[in-house]
């Protein structure tokens, strides 16, 4: 038994035809370039490393010569075998690379094809670990790139059977088991209501909401009664009217005796009453009033929806309820960060933390520095990064088109803050420094060299992030060279305070609340300033200044107290409130004393199970920090769902499926770890080194973050498959009171959490929240799990995680579609059946197979 998963690349594939002219010819020639791309092996060469090869066709009547012009791509790693049949791959910057003719070139002759063999170190084990984004440049005409687009066949047999993942997730039978996990709950029996309130009662009776039905509300919520008639507006023919006062069939009463953001639903056969202390608490009970609501009503208006009676009461576990995207690296459109922002709402989220700066984009336009928008948010091939950033995360070497290129207008911003202030969601916008700047630093490099010819010297440098003086040799993480501001710059904290003020002022135009912004200061690399001069001029003048670590402690000192004067606190990610130290002679990094009373938010990612710094959020927590808990082990929405090697996304942290958010023990995450960073299974991890969190160390975690980085999300579609479900995962545990599974020992936690949570949890997603996503705000592209198959007296039986989704199958060797055969008992058929799941609009996860021979 196996699995032959379907993949679809992620760019329309087609053979390109482009013109150059020839260096002496006069006429014009008409190239026809196609490529393929395919993996071999692994461990190649006995050695860390892998090989594939890249073929080259050359389609057209004319010869490709052997020399003047340049193959780019994005990719990631070293390539210790630079050449390969006359042509030599080398580095340009970030994660773009180029091949190139050498010496031992002969071109491609017409109709010929040539295959280029790509070592590079590590392991191929997903598709997202192929090259991307390709384009042709010719050096008669360097400015202009032509895009080349690729062919991604499936690897060889051989190929995927070597891979780890084909004993566990290319495995259907392994898929099994792991399904087995989940029992069928009849949706008759699920609670109506997510995420889980605190206290839940279905009555025996129904109220009927229609056109006809009234809508009253203290006027303290007025602006909740009218999102709750829109709402209902987009589900009825005729919309609800409410006013304030008086009575209704729909009542939306204050009752100051409630939590802040509690609220309490009533619902009998005569009316619904919502009640709350504060508009926000209204907002949740209308939140829940809408889960009521029976997902396929989302699909079509009709005259009237018939409502559960119920009596509830609820409040959030935690305050701090996150959801991070990452716009920078690659852009979404407004409409789809809409389209976020709706679906955080239905489900209580409040916080959503707005990254839009990065090494490869600034996203927000800050009218008083256009350059900022004007290069920093266009990406496309350019030989000197000065009028736009060069391709990134296969965007192409075309200019101004998505995933790469493209921003928020002022007005478009302060739209979003409209937008998410009235769905009660704070967003926190991220100016990323002094690392990942990339893009802010060519911008304002562009900036400097027009002001600079214009003879406006001071202006010029004003806002200048970077000294070309600095001869400091680095590399990022990322691979960029030329990536981190120089803090010790006067003119850095110029920039600072300059985005700073002209954020303070859209939100206040917006009407929207900011009481933090996030300054990034993660990642910054080894050797970086060591070389600049006005660090070593500070260092001169400054006695607090020793080394290059003691810039950290001055940069945020001076952040600090440029966002105190604002009203404002500092939040950043956990580098921003440690203090490099020695233990024993090495390095050893502590929580920093100097911030920890000055409400410093950290949000903390790194918890790799495995790397030694699992306990990280907890250290800060009980060192007095504010801390946000983001852990990669759990939150990372970018991460792939499985280790199949057909499921896109990174891998460097361990995979999330949403189980990961979900079975997440804020206060003690250790007792509940079931896999390692490489997500292999384990056990029993070793705690005797690691410290737990004081309750004094509970009272500084603030709430949860998922988090959702955009290297590979270079459609919606692809943004909302990594998203969902897991998010669904993450409001649960960030909402609901501490689950009764995870108050014990490890034994009975793991009991209690198969016996009863995880199949509530996965029924409810399956036959209730996944169905209404269908049509909710438009539909959502979420992850439709692959089946799970097994061989069983000579029957073949198939299941899948999450119980609603429509299992169907063939068995004549074509894939299944959406009015195939529907699978409801084993199977005693003979020969190969194919199977996958389909949502209720026909579309499809992934295909597995087995042949039943017996």
């Amino acid at each position: 038994m196996y699995v032959k998963q379907i993949w679809k690349p992620l760019f329309l594939v087609v053979i390109v035809i482009f013109c150059i002219v020839s260096p002496g010819l006069a006429q014009q020639k008409d190239y026809k370039i196609s490529l393929q791309w395919q993996p071999i092996l692994n461990n190649f060469e006995g050695k860390n490393q892998s090989l594939s090869v890249l073929s080259i066709t050359n389609g057209s009547e004319y010869d490709l010569p052997p020399h003047g012009w340049s193959l780019y791509f994005n990719y990631s790693g070293d390539f210790p075998k630079a050449d390969s049949r006359g042509f030599t791959i080398s580095f340009v910057n970030g994660d773009l690379y180029k091949i190139e003719p050498n010496a031992a070139s002969d071109g491609i002759s017409a109709g010929a094809k040539i295959n280029f063999q790509m070592v590079r170190s590590g392991k191929i084990d997903n598709v997202t670990q192929s090259p991307q984004g390709f384009y042709l440049v010719f050096n008669d005409s360097p400015n202009k790139a032509i895009p080349v687009n690729c062919t991604y066949p499936d690897p060889s047999s051989e190929f995927l059977k070597a891979l780890p993942s084909a004993k566990t997730w290319m495995d259907p039978a392994y898929v099994f088991l792991k399904n087995q996990e989940v029992q069928d709950i009849p949706e008759a029996k699920l609670p109506l209501i997510f995420p889980s309130p605190v206290s839940y009662k279905a009555l025996n009776a129904e109220f009927t909401i229609s056109g006809n039905t009234s809508i009253s509300a203290d006027v303290l919520f007025s602006r909740e009664a009218a999102y709750l008639s829109d709402e209902l507006g987009k589900l009825l023919i005729s919309k609800p009217l409410f006013s304030t006062g008086g009575s209704a069939a729909i009542v939306l009463n204050k009752n100051s005796q409630i939590a802040s953001e509690g609220y309490e639903l009533n619902v009998s056969e005569k009316r619904i009453l919502i009640s709350a202390s504060t508009p926000a608490g209204a907002f949740y009970g209308i939140q829940s009033l809408k889960s009521l609501i029976s997902p396929l009503s989302w699909k079509s208006k009709q005259q009237s929806v018939n409502i559960q009676a119920v009596e509830v009461k609820d409040e959030p576990r935690f305050g701090y309820r996150s959801f991070m995207l990452d716009v920078a690296r690659n852009f979404q459109p407004k409409a789809e960060i809409f389209k976020v922002l709706d679906l955080m709402s239905l489900y209580k989220l409040n916080v959503f933390h707005f990254h839009f700066s990065e090494d490869e984009g600034w996203r927000v336009e800050i009218p008083s520095l256009p350059e900022l928008t004007q290069v920093g948010s266009v990406r496309g091939h350019t030989s000197d990064n000065k009028s736009k950033l060069q391709p990134a995360f296969a965007s192409g070497g075309v200019a101004d088109q998505l995933p790469g290129s493209g921003h928020l207008s002022r007005k478009d911003f302060i739209e979003m803050l409209r937008y998410a202030t009235a769905r009660h969601i704070q967003v926190i916008p991220e100016i990323e420094s002094p690392g990942h700047a990339r893009a802010a630093i060519k911008a304002m490099e562009n900036r400097y060299e027009k002001l600079m010819k214009a003879g406006k010297t001071a202006e010029a440098s004003r806002y200048r992030l970077t000294d070309p003086q600095d001869k400091s040799k680095y590399r990022s993480v990322q691979g960029w060279e030329d990536n981190v501001m120089d803090v010790a710059l006067p003119s850095v904290y110029n920039f600072i305070e300059k985005v700073t003020d002209e954020l303070i002022l859209m939100y206040k135009e917006a009407g929207a609340p900011l009481k933090t912004i996030h300054y990034g200061g993660d990642e910054v690399p080894a050797k970086v300033w060591e070389k600049s001069p006005a660090y070593l001029k500070l260092k001169s003048t400054n006695p607090g200044i020793k080394s290059t670590d003691d810039l950290w402690y001055y940069y945020f000192g001076k952040l600090n107290a440029m966002a105190k004067k604002r009203g404002l606190f500092v939040s950043g990610w956990e580098e921003a409130g440690m203090r490099k130290t020695t233990l024993d002679g090495k390095s050893h990094y502590i929580a920093n004393p100097d911030f920890a009373d000055d409400h410093f938010q950290l949000h903390v990612w790194n918890n790799v199970i495995g790397w030694g710094a699992e306990d990280l959020a907890y250290r800060l927590a009980n060192g007095g920090y504010k801390v946000v808990l983001s852990p990669v082990s759990n939150q990372y929405f970018d991460l792939a769902y499985n280790s199949s090697y057909y499921e896109p996304g990174y891998k460097w942290g361990g995979m999330v499926d949403v189980d990961k958010p979900y079975y997440f023990i804020p206060f003690d995450f250790l007792k509940n770890v079931k896999e390692d960073g490489q997500g292999m299974p384990i056990k029993n991890l070793d705690q005797t080194k690691m410290i737990r969190l004081t309750d004094y160390g509970k009272s500084n975690i603030v709430g949860l973050q998922g988090l959702l980085w955009s290297e590979n999300n270079v459609s919606t579609e692809r943004l909302e498959y990594m998203m969902l479900p897991k998010l669904l995962g993450l409001a649960e545990r960030a909402w609901a009171q501490e689950p009764e599974w995870a108050m014990g020992e490890s034994t009975a936690l793991n009991n209690l959490y198969y016996s009863n949570a995880w199949s509530l949890f996965s029924n409810i997603l399956g036959k209730r929240e996944l169905p209404r996503l269908n049509y909710y705000h438009g539909g959502y592209s979420y992850r439709i799990p692959e089946v799970g198959l097994k061989l069983s007296g000579a029957k073949v039986h198939a299941n899948i995680q999450l119980p609603g989704l429509q299992i169907r199958y063939t068995t004549d060797g074509t894939e299944p579609h959406a009015g195939s055969s529907l699978y409801t008992e084993p199977l005693s058929i003979k020969g190969k059946l194919r199977f996958a799941a389909f949502d209720a609009n026909g579309r499809r996860g992934r295909v597995t197979e087995v042949e039943n021979i017996k």
